[in-house]
């Protein structure tokens, strides 16, 4: 994985992170601890979209963060599980390693 693939992962990550603490969130820390890892997240992405195409990254850096979103509400916070939820995201999921599998890096144009 190259390094720019690798800061889309690690934004999907944080992503999932931060969008965990815009829902339970309730003291200023844990507020101001939100807002870091979006800006964190935000640079995150930025930083991949050097080498990778601006809407690929971002469909990849968006898609993961939804799956794992989800399956953190299913599995940490009690969400309802439904099997066609799971049916859907694996479908996400397939669509995000299809588009990194198509997705070639950008050579330095400098």
């Amino acid at each position: 994985m190259s390094k720019s693939w690798l800061y889309v992962v690690l934004a999907g990550i944080v992503e999932v992170l931060w969008v965990i603490g815009l829902k339970y969130s309730v003291s200023w820390f844990e507020w101001a601890a939100t807002a870091v890892l979006i800006g964190l997240s935000f640079y995150l992405i930025i930083l991949s979209t050097q080498k990778l195409p601006v809407a690929t990254a971002y469909a990849v850096f968006t898609g993961m963060g939804t799956a794992g979103t989800a399956i953190v509400d299913i599995l940490v916070f009690g969400e309802e599980f439904s099997w066609m939820k799971m049916l859907f995201l694996v479908l996400l999921i397939i669509g995000i390693l299809g588009l990194k599998l198509v997705t070639n890096e950008e050579k330095d144009v400098a």
